[in-house]
């Protein structure tokens, strides 16, 4: 990890053993992923319930990797018996390292991934008047689409500039390759 781990204790008071706990299963996170930038563990009572007495305990992990930050969060009851404790902190960081692994394997090729689906693009030149634009992506030239391509009738709120998740078209349109399907950021897939 490039960067200290940032452990915060929110509406409990810090519990030497759980954050020791903590730092020895993060110190393990690199044999998942080659470049860990920075990490923050979050320990919280998230409510109070008047009908327990025993308040949940929630316990929320995030790692940062070069292009996006991975999470991880469960909450349960913690006793005061050291074994909680270390069920709830070894479920979070189980599921944290699945998640580091899984974008570890992404990255160096070991998981194919639909060349077709999937890919994220900017909108890079908008021709609102005449109902067609080109979306700039990774690798490649850039494609062309039209307003029909553009998933929820949302071809109006796009502007140049425009984050969008992308499907290539399998063949070449009249402006050469193209999308088949546009689907603007925060919208919500039909």
């Amino acid at each position: 990890m490039d960067a200290p781990l940032q452990i915060a204790f929110r509406h409990t008071a810090p519990s030497e053993a759980l954050e020791t706990l903590i730092r020895a299963r993060a110190e393990k996170l690199g044999r998942y992923h080659p470049h860990i930038i920075a990490g923050r563990v979050v320990v919280e009572i998230p409510h109070r319930s008047a009908a327990s007495a025993r308040p949940p305990v929630a316990l929320a992990v995030e790692i940062d990797v070069p292009g996006r930050t991975l999470v991880a969060r469960d909450e349960g009851i913690v006793h005061q018996a050291k074994a909680d404790q270390t069920a709830l902190v070894n479920r979070v960081f189980a599921a944290i390292e699945r998640r580091l692994a899984s974008d570890a394997a992404l990255k160096r090729g070991a998981i194919k991934t639909s060349e077709a689906a999937g890919e994220t693009g900017r909108i890079s030149r908008l021709f609102p008047a005449q109902s067609y634009g080109f979306i700039e992506i990774k690798e490649g030239p850039d494609l062309y689409f039209t307003r029909n391509a553009v998933q929820s009738g949302s071809f109006d709120t796009l502007a140049e500039g425009s984050l969008v998740e992308i499907t290539r078209a399998t063949t070449e349109g009249p402006m050469g390759p193209q999308a088949s399907s546009v689907r603007p950021f925060g919208a919500v897939a039909a």
